[in-house]
């Protein structure tokens, strides 16, 4: 048997299409979490992408310059 502990945290509400809501419901199911737990790994997954696409895109001229500056 799976203990859990219930957090009270301050909330508020996100307005989805009904698709959107039964898709976060199902998710939910599935990863045995609540909704609002399925959108913060959402949430982080995005901000987790474009960082990685941030961090694969060329270097700027002035990106370049600072890093190779003579510190000496």
């Amino acid at each position: 048997m799976q203990t859990r502990m219930l957090i009270r945290m301050p909330s508020t509400s996100v307005r989805v299409d009904r698709q959107t809501h039964e898709e976060l419901k199902r998710l939910a199911r599935e990863l045995g979490t609540t909704v609002g737990e399925v959108v913060g790994i959402a949430a982080r997954r995005l901000r987790q992408q474009r960082m990685g696409r941030d961090l694969r895109a060329p270097l700027t001229e002035a990106e370049t310059s600072w890093l190779d500056a003579d510190l000496g």
